[in-house]
């Protein structure tokens, strides 16, 4: 397990400029932020913040990024309390972030979405465990449900 860290970090260092966004993301996310003001919390350590932030400009996302080494759930409470939304998404790729944000910020709405297609189906659902309100794994069919639930049209 000590390696997978290693060369997790190693790949965070080196070879970060080479990820590309998953389909649909660039324009879903900057049709988010027309509705709402968008963050990035990631579980990269904290001296990759810089190097995020500057992967997703170069990609047209231009958002602030704050960093996290754990369960989710504190550090969106912490992002809450600064911005204090009337409404908030919480949207990850994990299973376990959902149910910490669910344990902290029950009234946040949480989509479970891995764009990533070879990935996704080894991914377990959250929806189904009961810690998301929806699993959706293409941002063409997460953009409604996320625009319907920041407009509150779609809150069951």
């Amino acid at each position: 397990l000590a390696q997978v860290w290693t060369h997790l970090g190693g790949f965070f260092d080196s070879e970060m400029h080479r990820q590309y966004p998953i389909d649909g993301s660039v324009s879903a996310i900057a049709k988010l932020a027309q509705h709402a003001e968008v963050v990035v919390l990631t579980n990269l350590q904290d001296q990759h913040r810089e190097s995020r932030s500057r992967q997703l400009a170069d990609h047209g996302i231009e958002l602030r990024v704050f960093t996290n080494q754990g369960p989710k759930g504190p550090a969106l409470q912490a992002i809450l309390d600064e911005y204090a939304p009337s409404r908030a998404v919480f949207i990850d790729d994990l299973a376990q972030h959902h149910g910490s944000v669910a344990e902290i910020a029950p009234h946040v709405n949480r989509l479970h979405l891995c764009g990533e297609p070879r990935i996704a189906p080894h991914i377990s659902c959250a929806h189904v465990a009961g810690h998301a309100h929806a699993r959706i794994d293409t941002w063409e069919h997460a953009l409604p449900w996320l625009l319907g639930r920041l407009h509150g049209d779609n809150d069951s």
